[in-house]
């Protein structure tokens, strides 16, 4: 008879924070998934890395395209390692017995004392309250075990009806199918097969301020940016620009998969980084050259910046208007907004904030957690 185990207080936490990080990934760990992981430890031992790991892979993934996540996400949650460089995978691949997770080799799994000790929650543990902790205010050590965690994340479009036609159980009748398969059978009557409009995601446009007051936040926005650009797999058609004094496109840097290298690339192609801040001068630059003539059409925009403003804050909230009747849905994520006694008296927030959909905060690993819901319309506005 197996021995049921009680998971503490603190795991359970960790637990739900391991969750966060993987629905961030793009692993769909619902609460569903999430209370058949807390059972399984319930009867394993979580102080086992090895334990929690198959616990979590046999109830958190949802199909066999989760598990590389899954593996990078374990890796950087519970070990602090940074995760395996991505590889493109053939489109036909050999099977493979699943005797030993690729991600953690059997000298990792086990150690002198049989895999035990309790290193496995206290890791987790310390992970979720890195998640809550303002960027501005992290040690170096922090930043890195941040940086491994912005790694693995995925930033996916709200979902939109396309044009295209995919085959479903309710819908409209498909002749062209419904023909095809009379036809195989030699004529003879055959169920009615349906389609139903197909669903694509949102392009996502990142607006990133480098301005001097945005520098204790500019590296971690950036590689958010990288992970979004990367983490959705193409699904997701990525723009990333920088504003500053003037307007800057980093999508073709944020395409080297390495985030070092992008990061390394941006750095020299923007030339005003730390100086000053005219949102609405870059802001009527993207609209002029890229943003009304389709990037931001129909595209969730998201504006990451604290909102001050050295120009005409009337200039910006007539560029705001603008994006907003262009864009799905203006999204500005805020580091400064999580401060005590916030208000959003800065000139160039006030005057933006009525054209904007959703104003949420932006200074940990959290709410850059919480922002991905915003775009991806998690959120229930």
């Amino acid at each position: 008879m197996s021995t049921v185990r009680t998971v503490t207080a603190d795991g359970t936490a960790a637990v739900v924070g391991f969750a966060r990080a993987l629905r961030a990934a793009g692993v769909p760990a619902g609460p569903d998934r999430v209370a058949a992981f807390l059972a399984a430890l319930g009867r394993l031992d979580p102080a086992r890395r090895r334990d929690v790991y198959w616990a979590g892979r046999l109830t958190l993934c949802g199909g066999p395209d989760d598990l590389e996540r899954y593996d990078r996400v374990f890796a950087a949650f519970f070990d602090g390692e940074r995760p395996p460089p991505r590889r493109v995978h053939p489109a036909v691949r050999p099977v493979r017995p699943p005797a030993v997770p690729r991600a953690v080799p059997a000298e990792r799994v086990t150690d002198e004392e049989g895999g035990k000790g309790p290193g496995v929650t206290a890791l987790a543990s310390a992970t979720e309250v890195l998640r809550h902790r303002d960027v501005a205010a992290m040690t170096a050590a922090d930043r890195a075990q941040l940086n491994q965690l912005l790694a693995v994340f995925a930033l996916d479009g709200e979902p939109r009806r396309s044009s295209r036609r995919r085959p479903a159980r309710r819908g409209d009748v498909d002749p062209r199918r419904t023909v095809r398969e009379l036809l195989r059978r030699g004529g003879e009557p055959a169920v009615l097969l349906r389609r139903a409009p197909a669903r694509k995601p949102r392009r996502v446009v990142l607006l990133l301020d480098v301005s001097g007051s945005m520098a204790p936040y500019a590296d971690a926005l950036l590689r958010f940016a990288h992970a979004a650009a990367h983490g959705s797999r193409g699904r997701t058609p990525t723009e990333v620009f920088t504003l500053g004094t003037r307007l800057t496109r980093v999508t073709r840097e944020m395409a080297r998969r390495d985030p070092d290298a992008a990061m390394a690339a941006v750095g020299a192609a923007v030339p005003d980084w730390s100086g000053g801040t005219r949102l609405g001068e870059t802001l009527r630059a993207f609209l002029d050259r890229w943003g009304a003539r389709g990037t931001a059409r129909g595209a969730v925009v998201v504006l990451l910046s604290d909102g001050w403003e050295r120009g005409d804050p009337a200039l910006l909230a007539a560029q705001m208007r603008r994006l907003a009747r262009l864009a799905h849905r203006v999204v500005w994520a805020n580091p400064r907004k999580a401060g005590p006694g916030y208000a959003p008296l800065a000139a160039g927030m006030a005057a933006a904030l009525p054209s904007v959909d959703a104003f949420v905060e932006g200074h940990s690993l959290g709410a850059l957690e919480r922002l991905a819901a915003v775009v991806r319309g998690a959120d229930g506005a």
